[in-house]
């Protein structure tokens, strides 16, 4: 009996400090601000140590997706979907060409620029928590300072690469994804 009391507690006791750990890094996770393209690849991801993420990054169209939609091809496909405001200012446009997701002012530090288009922390979550060398030189303590890797890169990428896009024209990750291949977060 007293053996089954003391398993009880170890459980009880692992289940908490796992879900504490959780809680903490959901917490930092949803504190984070975005600092931007130019604060992630300033310092330290554009050598070929680090794996050239900034010329990745500045060739692909990501670096443009913002810029794709201050065209007058982007506001003809904004206005024949519908929409009253031009592409640049329309919340179904900017989801993928900006952020993916709807910006908060309050979300982001003042060397975010949106204009920046699809950036590191599109993919990667907001890097205010975890930009610091220190913490990026541990790719678990970046993770629990927010740091986003994943898993299913392909379930990722079609969360905007897919047929709600009304320029889509089919989307072959493997092919994709060897275009912006990063190594290195």
């Amino acid at each position: 009996m007293k053996t089954k009391i003391t398993i009880a507690s170890l459980l009880v006791i692992v289940f908490a400090a796992y879900s504490f750990s959780f809680a903490d890094v959901a917490h930092k996770a949803a504190t984070g601000k975005y600092v931007g393209a130019v604060t992630c690849v300033g310092a330290c991801h554009k050598s070929d140590s680090q794996g050239k993420q900034l010329d990745i990054w500045q060739n692909s169209k990501h670096s443009q997706a913002y810029k794709t939609l201050q065209t007058p091809e982007a506001d003809k496909i904004a206005k024949d979907k519908g929409y009253t405001t031009p592409a640049a200012e329309t919340p179904q446009c900017l989801k993928c060409h900006v952020l993916g997701k709807d910006i908060d002012p309050a979300e982001l530090e003042d060397t975010f620029k949106k204009e920046d288009g699809v950036q590191c922390e599109t993919c990667h979550g907001a890097g205010s928590e975890y930009k610091k060398l220190a913490i990026m030189k541990d790719k678990e303590k970046a993770k629990e300072n927010g740091l986003l890797v994943h898993d299913d890169g392909a379930a990722f990428c079609t969360t905007c690469h897919n047929s709600e896009s009304p320029s889509f024209k089919g989307f072959n990750y493997d092919e994709m994804w060897a275009k912006i291949v990063h190594k290195k977060p």
